[in-house]
Order: structure tokens, then C-alpha cells, then sequence
């Protein structure tokens, strides 16, 4: 039986995810109360336009344009509108109330986590953000929680549904970027403006949100490496796949030591790589999301579901609705965010990692010998080469000759700075005609 006192629930924003939330908030509430240990009342939705359309049916007495009257007279906020701005500020209000707040704005805690975890930590308030990074999958719990005990070296993460959809269909049906990007946007896996997503900004949002997490170290989003897929073309993917790999946007946040001070710190960067189709990774097809978790003492784990979606993502909304109720119930100030780590954020050129580089040579005696040299000169370790006999651009031609040979070649790990200096050599190289491919590698084969 239930005997705590009615908690009152302000919901900011009607999109997509926010009406879903209404909806189920509504449609089970009883249910969700009995497992909260006290009522949930909705009571309000601030939104901008009281007779916009919405996706689900919201009950007009619930609706204004006063959000922050509403605010004031909630136990627990959900802020669901987006943006830096008005949310940053919604946020604050709700916790210098006492409010706990609960958002999905991956954009807003990767630009302002730390300024709002110290507000709700002055008044023992409580910020919830499970739906932030991939949607419906929890993993923001488990990294919190579950594994804060442990000693987490690296995750690797498929978090952006639209650029996962775009590269599985170049790998799974042959189309180029732009007509697999065509195909997104017409099943709505693709916004009008993708650039956040094929750009990887999306992703890198999110990388910083897990690093902080993973590594109790305040992650920046400006200290986080990010190339989109924009680059990627279907003649890499297709070679990838004769190789045995596949091309993922990975989202990585790793726990390196530095090759110059050996001072350990931490590396967050989102890109395209290759990752062998042995890998867990590999099987995430169409706008799945999976984040892949490599930890000291439980080992490899994987989370895998949906990364977006209304309903998706209101589910994880209310997960931490009944987490917020369960809080108040019992009693007690919110637990802080872990982040007395401190470790240093370390740019892209001290990371670790192998590549694979695409040549267009000249095709004559010695020059695989060049090739290697200048891979020697920059300390890099070639582990792979592959070499055939291939039609020149024309660009490339020096009176009759047509053909050239094609260079594959994989190295072994080294620091990334050795990587970028080699490629740069090899661009300048009087035996190379063009370097036409450089991707990373990553994963344990």
C-alpha cells in the first residue's frame, strides 16, 4: 500500500519523446506508482505553442506556456525541450529549488555537466540522464553504479543510429554515402540537417558523456577528437569487407598512458574505423545502437538495443522517474557525480592505435622498399601489405602509362603522431602518385 505523499512531476517540452512520456506516464501510471512507493502526478507541459500538433494525445488542461511557474511547484523536473538554452536554465531553477531533474540533453551536459552537477550537489538535489546516450539501452546505471567498483580501460560505442544506418547499407547493399544518406532520410532515420549526426558531433557529445563517467574525470566536449563519416567512401567499404572488416563511427573513450611522459590519462574521440567482422561490434546493423565496455575484473560487456525513437527514449526517461520517486521516499540527499579523478585529457596525437593505409604507386622495382623506409624513419611497424596492379586516375598518368600498383598496408600499433607524420611522408613521396584511404583500426580481432 501506498502512503508516501503524491509527488508532482513538471514536464518541459511535447516532442516526440515528451508526449511518449505523457502517454505511458498516464497509461500506467498506477503501476509505476506501486513500484515508485509514492503517486506520480503529471501536473503540466510547458511548450512553446499550446495548439501545436503533437504525436500523442496530451490532455489540453495540462498544457502551458509558463514553464517556469511550473518548475516551482514540482518535486521532480523532466526537461525534455533540447538545446543549451532555455533548458540550462530551467535546469538550474528545478535544482536551486530542490527539485530533482531528469533530461535526455546530451548536447546541454556535454557543454555544462559540471555546472549543473555542482548545483544539484549544493542542495542535494539529484540529476538523471540515462536517456542522454543511446536511448532505450541503460548504461548510464551500469557505468554509475554497476561498475564503480571496477577499473574500466576502454568503451567503445555505436551511438548514433543515423550514421550506423548509413555505413550498414554501403557495406550491405552497395550504395554510396550520399544515396545510403538519401535512404535514411526517407525512413526518418535521417533529420533534414543530418550534419550533427554524419559530421559526429552527435556522437562526440555522447563520447564526453561517457568518458566522464567511465573515468570519474571531467571530460570537455571541446578535449574531444571528432571526424564524421562524411569522407568515407563506398570503394573503403568494399575493401574493408575483402579484408574481413567493417567501417563503424566509433565513439571511443579509452584510459591511455601518454608515449612521451608516461603519465596515464584519458582519450575521447569519435571517427570512422575499422573494426574486424569477428567483433561484437561488427553485427550492430541498421540504427541499432551497442556500447562495448572493456573492464579489469568483469571483463568484455556489451549493451545493444535501440539508440532513438520517442518511445524509446521515454522509456528511459522513466526509469529514472521511478529511480527519482524511489529517492524521495526513502530520504536523503542525491549522490554526487564521481569525478575526483582528475586524470589529464590527452589530444589525439598521444593515443595508440594501428591504421590502414591505401597507396597509388608508381609501379615499378624498389618501390615497396621506399614505402617501408619511410615507415621506419617514423617508427611505425608494418604487420600487412597487399599489393595488385590497378588503372591510374588520370591525374596520375605520365604519358602512357596507365597502370600503377595499389598498396594496402596494415601497421602495428603505434603512437598516432608516428601515424599522421608517415602518411604525410608518404603523400610527398616522388614514388607514391596518391595516398587514397586512411582508416584506423580498432578492436581485438
Amino acid at each position: 500500500m501506498i502512503e508516501y505523499r503524491n509527488l508532482r512531476v513538471a514536464l518541459l517540452g511535447a516532442g516526440s519523446v515528451g508526449a511518449q512520456v505523457v502517454k505511458l506516464l498516464l497509461q500506467h501510471g498506477d503501476e509505476l506508482a506501486q513500484r515508485s512507493g509514492a503517486g506520480l502526478e503529471l501536473v503540466g507541459v510547458a511548450v512553446r505553442d499550446l495548439d501545436a500538433p503533437r504525436t500523442a494525445d496530451i490532455p489540453k488542461h495540462l498544457l502551458t506556456t509558463n514553464a517556469e511557474e511550473l518548475i516551482l511547484g514540482a518535486d521532480i523536473v523532466v526537461e525534455l525541450i533540447g538545446g543549451l538554452e532555455p533548458a540550462r536554465s530551467y535546469i538550474l531553477q528545478a535544482l536551486n529549488s530542490g527539485a530533482d531533474v531528469i533530461t535526455a540533453n546530451k548536447a546541454l551536459l556535454a557543454t555544462h555537466g559540471p555546472e549543473l552537477f555542482e548545483a544539484a550537489e549544493q542542495v542535494g538535489a539529484q540529476l538523471y540522464y540515462e536517456a542522454a546516450v543511446a536511448a532505450a539501452i541503460p548504461i548510464i546505471r551500469p557505468l554509475r553504479d554497476s561498475l564503480a567498483g571496477d577499473r574500466i580501460q576502454r568503451i567503445m560505442g555505436i551511438v548514433n543510429g543515423t550514421t550506423n544506418f548509413i555505413l550498414d547499407r554501403m557495406d550491405t547493399a552497395g550504395e554510396s554515402l550520399e544515396h545510403a544518406l538519401a535512404t535514411a532520410t526517407e525512413l526518418g532515420y535521417a533529420e533534414a540537417d543530418p550534419t550533427a549526426d554524419i559530421e559526429g558531433y552527435d556522437a562526440a557529445q555522447k563520447a564526453a558523456i561517457l568518458a566522464s563517467l567511465a573515468f570519474h574525470t571531467t571530460v570537455p566536449i571541446d578535449k574531444v577528437y571528432r571526424e564524421g563519416i562524411t569522407a568515407v567512401t563506398l570503394d573503403q567499404v568494399e575493401a574493408a569487407k575483402k579484408a574481413g572488416y567493417v567501417v563503424k563511427l566509433l565513439a571511443i573513450a579509452e584510459r591511455v598512458t601518454d608515449p612521451a611522459t608516461g603519465v596515464e590519462g584519458v582519450s575521447a574521440r569519435v571517427y570512422p574505423a575499422l573494426i574486424a567482422r569477428t567483433h561484437p561490434l561488427a553485427t550492430v546493423h541498421g540504427g541499432k545502437n551497442a556500447v562495448f565496455i572493456e573492464a579489469e575484473a568483469a571483463g568484455d560487456l556489451m549493451f545493444y538495443g535501440a539508440g532513438a525513437g520517442g518511445v524509446e527514449t521515454a522509456s528511459a526517461v522513466l526509469g529514472d522517474l521511478v529511480s527519482a520517486a524511489r529517492r524521495h521516499v526513502i530520504g536523503g540527499p542525491g549522490v554526487a557525480e564521481s569525478n575526483n579523478a582528475n586524470l589529464p585529457i590527452l589530444p589525439i596525437d598521444r593515443v595508440i592505435t594501428r591504421y590502414q593505409i591505401t597507396l597509388s604507386v608508381v609501379d615499378q622495382p624498389g618501390v615497396l622498399a621506399a614505402v617501408a623506409t619511410l615507415f621506419s624513419e617514423h617508427d611505425v611497424s608494418i604487420e600487412t601489405v597487399q599489393q595488385s596492379v590497378a588503372p591510374l586516375a588520370p591525374a596520375e598518368r605520365a604519358g602512357d602509362t596507365e597502370l600503377g600498383a595499389t598498396l594496402v598496408i596494415g601497421t602495428h600499433q603505434a603512437a598516432e603522431a608516428d601515424l599522421s607524420a608517415t602518411v604525410l611522408a608518404l603523400a610527398a613521396s616522388a614514388v607514391v602518385h596518391s595516398v587514397t584511404s586512411v582508416l584506423r583500426v580498432e578492436g581485438n580481432e
